[in-house]
């Protein structure tokens, strides 16, 4: 629901605005630690190990992506307080095709380089192939990261943080289910266990 954080107390309206981004953080983060725990207590040492190997490479996607989102909140939320809806559903659509651009390249990189970037930073032996695994499907995730954080953005641009809060609440808590079942229950292992957190 769209709203102008211009009308009303200001100190009301932005702790309306920043309470389901806090929210939000929180519920990342708890999928984060549940993640790891997962991997560790269900797969093995050595797949919690190729997880935080992995994080470097996947922080540069997650910085690629939250940059879409910090952008396109930036131009659209100018916009859309001066009431210029052309010129805001313009940028919508330019951050829409742009990601897309961006996204692919990335995704063609990191496949095309998955191998080197993890020898290049002596990855070891018996973790490379799970490395390896985790990256190729976190890589296979990247357009629901990059979607996320454009949705986000755009929403948080027409003032309203509670629609990326509940949907981020709503994945972590089924992400967090699945993942344990899919694991645990099916021991399918870190290839399901990856998969279902790649949008994030």
């Amino acid at each position: 629901m769209n709203k102008d954080l211009t009308q009303g107390n200001p100190q009301t309206v932005l702790w309306k605005f920043c309470l389901p981004m806090f929210g939000s953080i929180i519920f990342q983060q708890l999928y984060n630690i549940a993640d790891s725990l997962v991997a560790g207590k269900f797969i093995g040492e050595n797949a919690l190990a190729a997880i935080g190997n992995s994080y470097n490479v996947t922080l540069v996607f997650i910085a690629f992506a939250f940059g879409c989102n910090i952008g396109c909140s930036v131009i659209v939320s100018q916009f859309f307080g001066a009431k210029d809806y052309t010129k805001m559903k313009t940028a919508v659509y330019t951050t829409l095709i742009s990601s897309t651009v961006l996204c692919a390249i990335l995704m063609l990189f990191g496949f095309l380089f998955c191998d080197t970037l993890l020898e290049q930073m002596r990855t070891q032996p018996e973790i490379l192939s799970d490395s390896a695994l985790y990256m190729n499907i976190y890589i296979l995730g990247l357009p629901f990261l990059f979607f996320y954080n454009i949705a986000t953005g755009i929403f948080s641009a027409l003032g309203d943080s509670k629609t990326p809060f509940y949907f981020l609440a709503f994945s972590s808590i089924s992400n967090i289910a699945v993942d344990i079942l899919f694991v645990k229950c099916f021991s399918m292992g870190i290839a399901v266990g990856n998969f279902f957190v790649s949008g994030h």
